[in-house]
């Protein structure tokens, strides 16, 4: 039990050799690759939670934090890489781009370092700062800069509101929804950037959807049964 525990921290730490991959990618502007890079590190961490509570890692491995492992691979693909990309792609000139660059690590920063940042239903309080899910779908999508600026802007709020945002794997409420789409939403970025952004108006209408139902579903929750309009 020790070794299995040991190795899920082994597996979280992959992560950060994929962000470097990542990394590297982006700094010779090949977006598709990664894109791809960081869809895998994204799967990875969303694998390692479910293993590291299977094998009781706080249990069986201690020596090692695999909470603060997981929020500095995270600080890594969520943030730092997708800010950089935004920034370096095209998508945002002249000063929207150094308003971005700037803005996502600083307020993302406190947010990962709030400690309200879980719910009791095991949901995100405030946006969790996914902006490789912010990037990623952009690259997809191609809003003018406005529209990519105004959702960073307000997204960014929304990481100090009390507003939940659902973890497809971990909340439970909605899972049976919320999990497939999440899977969809991976699998269409994935194609998007294996076709290298090529132009396909139904792949773009699946991450809209996909990607607005991630967004506000949490939201929803709150208006639907917090406020007691369900059960």
């Amino acid at each position: 039990m020790r070794f299995r525990a040991y190795s899920v921290h082994l597996f979280t730490a992959v992560g950060a050799s994929l962000a470097m991959l990542a990394l590297l990618e982006a700094a010779q502007q090949d977006w598709a690759m990664m894109t791809i890079w960081l869809t895998v590190a994204f799967i990875v961490d969303g694998v390692d939670g479910p293993l590291a509570r299977r094998y009781d890692v706080t249990e069986n491995a201690p020596i090692i934090d695999g909470a603060l492992l997981d929020l500095i691979i995270d600080f890594l693909t969520y943030v730092m890489i997708p800010a950089y990309a935004l920034y370096g792609s095209g998508l945002m000139p002249g000063w929207s781009g150094w308003i971005v660059v700037l803005l996502i690590p600083f307020a993302s920063s406190l947010y990962f370092a709030d400690t309200r940042m879980k719910t009791a239903d095991k949901s995100f309080r405030g946006f969790p700062g996914c902006w490789n899910m912010v990037a990623l779908a952009m690259l997809v999508i191609e809003p003018p800069w406005w529209v990519i600026l105004a959702l960073v802007i307000i997204l960014s709020a929304a990481q100090f509101l009390n507003l939940k945002f659902v973890h497809p794997v971990r909340t439970a409420r909605w899972r049976f929804l919320s999990l497939p789409i999440a899977i969809v939403w991976v699998a269409a970025i994935a194609y998007a950037a294996w076709t290298g952004f090529a132009p396909n108006p139904a792949l773009t209408t699946v991450v809209m959807v996909t990607s607005i139902y991630l967004a506000v579903a949490g939201i929803a929750q709150q208006v639907i049964y917090d406020r007691g309009y369900a059960r």
